[in-house]
Parts: structure tokens; sequence; C-alpha cells
């Protein structure tokens, strides 16, 4: 039997398995199991791996995508310049488990967005600076978008919510947001931003897939504004990550 999993803490809004389970059912894979396996420090990997012998290949989730390099035998370039992986492939090497990160986040986000965006969207806000936003700056330098980060702590090269102008939300029409914002439980919470100023051109984009339509996207369509969650960035990095453990 050959296992795949899901490592992060707490997994309890995750899709993963079931997404899987129903995969291996659907093109009868019989000899493939998926679990979950939260763990809330990184440093419980090796002893996860040793007592998963099975193990073929995680997903990676918050908090682990930053933290889980320094475990890995190899990144792929594009991990590498994101500087965050949510994807490993696991080959046993000389009796040795080897493992090669991969960041399927960036391929999932760039497919979904692209058949969105029109001229008007060569400007984006990125709320948050997690592992989750490293991927998709990675993604909208490819594809040679303007981006400022927001976050709620002062950091070097970022801007506070409380520094967004009427100005800069009218001259950046793409807004993402890549924090757990209006994730459930927590579905009243949202970036603090003066949706008042949001219009037809502006798309809302948010990473968050459950529930389905957060806050932030109903009052960003409110607006006007084109919206995104982020359910179908879900399905292509997990097909993704499919064809990287069957590679």
């Amino acid at each position: 039997m050959k296992t795949y999993g899901l490592i992060g803490y707490p997994l309890s809004h995750s899709f993963s398995k079931k997404y899987f389970t129903e995969k291996f059912q659907n093109e009868g894979i019989t000899d493939h199991q998926y679990e979950l396996f939260p763990i809330a420090d990184i440093k419980s990997l090796p002893d996860l791996l040793s007592e998963n012998p099975s193990l073929f290949g995680l997903n990676v989730t918050i908090p682990h995508k930053v933290n889980v390099l320094c475990y890995l035998n190899e990144v792929d370039e594009a991990a590498e310049k994101i500087g965050a992986v949510n994807c490993i492939s696991i080959r046993s090497f000389e009796g040795e488990s080897y493992l090669k990160g991969y960041n399927t986040d960036a391929y999932g986000f760039e497919e979904s967005l692209k058949p969105l965006l029109g001229p008007q969207h060569n400007k984006a806000l990125v709320f948050g600076d997690g592992g989750a936003a490293k991927a998709v700056k990675y993604v909208l330098e490819k594809l040679n978008i303007e981006y400022q980060t927001v976050v709620r702590k002062a950091t070097a090269g970022n801007i506070l919510y409380s520094e967004i102008t009427p100005e800069i939300l009218d001259s950046h029409k793409l807004l993402i947001n890549t924090t757990p914002l209006g994730m459930s439980p927590n579905v009243d919470t949202f970036p603090d931003i003066d949706y008042s100023l949001i219009g037809p051109e502006h798309l809302a984009y948010d990473l968050v897939y459950n529930p389905l339509e957060t806050a932030f996207l109903v009052k960003a369509a409110a607006g006007g504004a084109r919206t995104k969650n982020g359910l179908e960035m879900l399905h292509q990095q997990a097909e993704k990550a499919w064809a990287i453990w069957n590679k």
C-alpha cells in the first residue's frame, strides 16, 4: 500500500484527504491511501517518516511551508526561488528517505488566475506575507504584475493596512488575500480596507476556499468587483502534486 498525506497544524480545514480518497476510488486505484498527519512541530517529521515507511508523498500546509525546507534533501528550482514548499516527493535511496520539495501552490494560483486578468490588472495588493504569499508573489513577478504587500505589523518593504490610500486602491486593481482571514470558523474576518472604493475594474482573489464565499469576496462583489476563491487553485495544485509523486 502506497501512502500519501498532509502535514500541518491544525488540519480541521483540509480538503486533501477527501479529494485524494475520492480520486483513488474514481480511478480504481486500490493500493493507495491518503492520510492526515497533524504535527504541531516540524521537528516531528523524521519520526513521522520512520513510523510510516509506506509514505511516497506529502502535501505541506500552514505552518510548515517554510520551516520544512531544512529537512529536505533537494528543492525544485521554483520552490527554492519562492522560499516555500507545499509538496514533497519521498523516495528510498540506499535505505534512507530522500525528500525533494516542490511548490505546487504557484502552479495552481497561476493557472486559475490567468484567465481572469485584464489589462487593468497590472498592479496588485497582496494581503499577508506568509508561505502562501511567497508563491503568489513568484507568480506575479513571472506575469510582470507589480505588487505591494500589506501586513499588520510593520516590516521592511511592506505597508500597513492603515497606509492604503484611495490612490493606492485605485491604481492596484488586483486584490489578493493570502491570509487565513475569513476562513471557517472565523468567517466574519476580512482584510481591513475601504471596500467602498472597490469597483467593477477590480479583481478580488481569495486563497481561502472554506467558505467558498468569504467576507472579503462578498464585500468586494458588492462594489462590482469580479471575485475568485481558492478552490480551483487547490484542485490544480493537487493534480500537480499527483503528477510529481508519479514521475
